[in-house]
């Protein structure tokens, strides 16, 4: 289990979108008004790479893009897409595995730490924590699941989500981790917080 989703690379999109239509991507392009200009950009797990048309819809140039993902296939199908004036840096590993010397402006992890159990993904928080300046913002979109919105549907769906995931030996999660936590306890403060799909995918922007 390595989180790689090289075997479904090119139906990615379409499976997403034909369960949860355009709420994960909406998810996401709702946050990306918040990237300033000549900003540096750190974007894990990117998929298929639509982000990076997405944003350079709104800032053609300027931005400094490290782009990290752990799917060959994925990287390949992002690398093809028009980001424009955009500078791009793309990266072909697990995100333990990636190191740089950059301090981000900006970091994007969608739909990243719903792929890892609880022990990796506070070994990732901490890792990326590190990577973003002081006053950074950290736009974060998982699946949600809680008390308040934990409806039966949303726990039948995300146990066949992770079921499939499973059988094709994708991921290594076999529950959500809450990682409002993690963001809270290490001083961050929510900027904005949306909620899409009946309150099944929160998007939220955290300032370091």
């Amino acid at each position: 289990m390595n989180n790689n989703y090289d075997k479904i690379a090119n139906h990615y999109d379409t499976l997403s979108r034909l369960v949860f239509f355009k709420s994960q991507v909406n998810a996401q392009i709702d946050q990306l008004h918040h990237i300033q200009k000549n900003s540096s950009v750190l974007i894990v797990g990117g998929g298929t790479g639509w982000i990076l048309e997405e944003i350079a819809k709104i800032n053609p140039g300027g931005l400094k893009i490290v782009y990290v993902e752990i799917s060959a296939k994925m990287l390949a199908l992002s690398q093809k897409r028009n980001y424009r004036n955009n500078q791009v840096e793309f990266v072909n590993l697990g995100i333990e595995d990636f190191g740089t010397d950059i301090l981000f402006d900006v970091i994007l992890t969608p739909f990243l730490f719903d792929n890892f159990a609880e022990q990796r993904a506070a070994k990732v928080f901490e890792q990326l924590n590190r990577c973003l300046k002081r006053k950074g913002l950290w736009f974060i979109v998982d699946f949600s699941l809680n008390k308040v919105n934990g409806n039966w549907w949303k726990w039948l769906l995300l146990k066949s989500m992770y079921s499939f995931f499973k059988l094709l030996g994708i991921v290594e999660a076999n529950q959500l981790i809450d990682m409002s936590p993690y963001f809270l306890n290490a001083g961050y403060q929510i900027l904005e917080q949306r909620l899409y799909y009946g309150n099944f995918i929160k998007a939220v922007i955290f300032k370091k």
